[in-house]
Parts: structure tokens; C-alpha cells; sequence
């Protein structure tokens, strides 16, 4: 095996200090918002899949690059984020918005792929990833989801193509469905009527009986 892609080796890092938790879903569906809040009341920390220094380059990679470098793109981000999630753990609870489903369900969505092949570039991987908790996937109807992304302040191109691509939001979430029936950390979870703080306590009462 490579070192590059060998088991990450247990460190002070890898002592967890609070639940890992990550949020999935679709883009507009209040990943983010309900991410804030979770870290808040657990007194965590909260990360995008894409944190800094991948940050904002998403619209031009996804522009400018075929599906394959696309992908290194997002898995580099995800291994990026790993990490950061091990370090923060140590600290306190973590919240990621988006992780590993999303680059899987998003990737074959867009790029239309199948699951699989995006499965297999991954699994080399996997076993440097830190593993969440619990994983929870946020589910809508169209019409609550364009009410949500109506009062998103930082669109983007892959959100707007989410209603203008023809079937661009039924095989995301036709994806997500099926990494969610193979993922044994995932909890799915509607959103309709439900507000932030509503859907924050369910979280934590899962995580709390989870311990239990």
C-alpha cells in the first residue's frame, strides 16, 4: 500500500472530545444554517467539506475541468477537511456541512455517473477519512426547497442548476437516497414545517439517546 493512501496512524489528534456529526442534503436545504447552530448549542466546531484554502473554487473548477480532475478537486478538499475534523475533535464536538455522501451523490449527479464508478475512485480513501457519528440526511419537497434557496444569500451556479438543469435535483437525491441505504451512520431527516431550532433538537435528543 502507498503511504500516501495507508490507514491515517492514531495520533494525540484522534482523541474525540464530542460526537462528530454531519449534515447532508441538497443545496438551499439549511445545511449551513443548522450547522451554525448545532456547533453552538453542542459548543463545537462547525466546517464546510470545502474549507479553506479550497474555499470558493468550486464554481471554476466545475466550469473549467472534465469529471475526472473535477473529482481530485473534491476528494482533495474531503481529505483536506478530515483532517481538520481530527483536530478539531480533540478539541470538542464537530458539525460538518457536507462530507464524504456528498461527494459521492453530487459528483455522479452532475457529471451524470454512475454511483459506482464514484464509489470505486473513492474506497482507496475511506480508511484515512475520520468516521462520523451519526450522518444526517435533510430531506424536502420542491416547494419548501425553493422557498429555502429563495433566501440564500450566497447562490451559486450549482444551486441555481439544481431547478434549470432538466433532472439535475431527482438524481441527487435519487443519489443520496441510496448512499444513505448503505450508510450505517445515517439518519434521514424531513424538513418540511420544521425549523432550524426544531430540527437541532431532534439532532441532539438522537445523540443524546445514542449514549444512553
Amino acid at each position: 500500500m502507498s503511504p500516501l493512501n495507508a490507514p491515517y496512524t492514531a495520533g494525540a489528534d484522534d482523541v474525540r472530545q464530542g460526537p462528530f456529526v454531519v449534515l447532508e442534503g441538497a443545496s438551499g436545504i439549511g445545511k449551513s444554517t443548522l450547522s451554525r447552530l448545532l456547533a453552538k448549542r453542542l459548543g463545537g466546531t462547525a466546517i464546510h467539506t470545502l474549507a479553506d484554502p479550497h474555499t470558493g473554487w468550486s464554481d471554476v473548477i466545475n466550469r473549467e475541468l472534465r469529471p475526472l480532475p473535477q473529482f481530485a478537486f473534491y476528494l482533495s478538499g474531503l481529505l483536506h477537511a478530515s483532517d481538520v475534523v481530527r483536530h478539531a475533535l480533540s478539541v470538542g464536538p464537530v458539525v460538518a456541512d457536507r462530507y464524504a455522501s456528498s461527494v459521492v451523490a453530487c459528483h455522479a449527479a452532475v457529471c451524470r455517473v454512475g454511483l459506482d464508478q464514484v464509489r470505486e475512485l473513492i474506497t482507496p480513501f475511506r480508511s484515512y477519512l475520520v468516521a462520523p457519528d451519526a450522518t444526517f440526511y435533510l430531506v424536502s419537497s420542491d416547494h419548501t426547497l425553493k422557498e429555502r434557496m429563495g433566501t440564500k444569500t450566497d447562490v451559486k451556479q450549482d444551486d441555481t442548476d439544481l431547478f434549470d438543469v432538466p433532472g439535475r435535483l431527482a438524481r441527487l437525491r435519487q443519489n443520496f437516497q441510496a448512499v444513505a441505504d448503505e450508510d450505517p451512520t445515517a439518519v434521514v431527516l424531513p424538513t418540511d414545517s420544521r425549523s432550524p431550532r426544531d430540527l437541532a433538537d431532534t439532532i441532539i435528543k438522537h445523540l443524546e439517546d445514542g449514549r444512553a
